[in-house]
């Protein structure tokens, strides 16, 4: 039996998939195998000795700490592309109110209640101050060509904007699925100097954090509107607010409220609506549930952030899978415990992500103590063997 411990609610058409005479899923339980999240943070929680994988229900994991699992031989999934439609149909409502103004026009016509007959008069004389500019035919600046990006581009092109879009990594099978209509930038430098809209859907990083800043909205046209559904920190908002203020910028909508934001001038602050659809929620559980299973069950990983993709039928008498540190002549350290205890290697695949890999041999033969001579050996971090 595994125990599965959740740190915040998981819809049940992901939990419901975990066989109750394989998996114990709750709230409340210590010592968990592996932990299904979603936005709780864990970067000051205990993780026990026993836990081996983190599936989070969503894309980001800033509220992982990646390091210490990945020092602890623990994998950490996430969900990609499960939200993006959810999050891709708020950015194109974001683009419409960012610049009709329709946020402030409803405020507006909410104080003329009790106003009787003098209504329709007043809305007539007050309409003005919230005309605002169609989208059609302007340029929107997509930065970041993945999951959530591409559909906003793709969209965008069918609402008749000019799209361009920038990503240095962005994939073969990426390009496939965006529109042939969408003008590809080598940099970001051409988005802010042509676009009159900038959606950015990039992860947080060190070279990320403040993209949007004084110098870059400095580049950009007097009345760009940008909009951020990806991460808070990518934009400075004390740029923003002295942009907004100056006449830097036309407006700014962001799904990241905080304290110097709200309230602003040409700010238009969403709750972290992004991902907040059931469709989404569902999306993402029945993902980090299938994930997390087929981890657990047959050692295979896919959508790790830590850890790379590895897939690989079981055809012999056992699966070992190690996570180790991706340092030259490891391989071969593991492939003489095998042949000290003369164990037949039927097949075998490695890969390596960053300063880590992930090793999993087929075999033939018996596998009591194998563990342990592995986690013997410098550099490794988990092992597990599956019958």
């Amino acid at each position: 039996m595994y125990n599965i411990q959740t740190l915040n609610k998981i819809a049940a058409c992901g939990t419901d998939l975990m066989d109750k005479s394989k998996y114990n899923v709750a709230e409340d339980i210590s010592n968990p195998a592996a932990i299904l999240v979603r936005s709780a943070s864990m970067h000051e929680m205990e993780l026990g000795e026993d836990l081996i994988a983190i599936a989070r229900a969503g894309a980001g994991t800033n509220n992982i700490p990646i390091d210490k699992c990945s020092e602890k031989g623990i994998v950490v999934f996430n969900t990609p592309g499960a939200n993006a439609n959810a999050v891709k149909e708020l950015v194109i409502a974001a683009l419409l109110i960012s610049g009709r103004k329709v946020s402030a026009a409803i405020d507006w016509a909410k104080t003329l209640k009790g106003k009787g007959d003098e209504v329709g008069k007043l809305v007539e004389k007050g309409k003005s101050q919230f005309a605002g500019p169609e989208i059609k035919g302007k340029k929107l600046g997509v930065i970041g060509l993945g999951a959530i990006g591409a559909l906003v581009a793709n969209a965008a092109v069918g609402l008749g904007m000019e799209v361009y879009g920038a990503d240095p990594f962005l994939s073969v099978v990426g390009a496939l699925h965006l529109s042939t209509k969408v003008k590809y930038v080598k940099s970001n430098k051409e988005i802010f100097e042509n676009c009159d809209y900038i959606t950015v859907h990039v992860p947080l990083t060190p070279d990320t954090k403040h993209m949007i800043n004084a110098e870059t909205i400095s580049s950009m046209k007097k009345n760009v509107r940008i909009l951020n559904f990806a991460r808070g920190e990518l934009v400075d908002d004390a740029a923003v607010i002295e942009a907004l203020k100056n006449g830097g910028m036309a407006s700014y909508v962001t799904d990241f409220p905080t304290d110097a934001l709200i309230g602003v001038d040409g700010v238009i602050a969403l709750p972290h609506l992004g991902a907040s659809t059931p469709e989404s929620e569902d999306n993402c559980a029945v993902m980090a549930c299938n994930q997390l299973m087929d981890y657990i069950e047959n050692g295979n990983i896919t959508n790790s952030v830590n850890l790379p993709n590895v897939s690989m039928a079981m055809t012999g008498d056992a699966k070992v899978c190690i996570i180790h540190k991706n340092i030259e002549g490891l391989i071969n350290k593991i492939s003489a415990v095998t042949a000290e205890a003369k164990i037949n290697i039927d097949n075998m695949e490695s890969k390596s992500k960053k300063d880590y890999a992930y090793t999993v041999l087929d075999v033939k033969g018996k596998t009591d103590g194998l563990a342990e001579k592995f986690r013997a050996i410098d550099s490794v971090l988990g092992v597990r063997i599956i019958k």
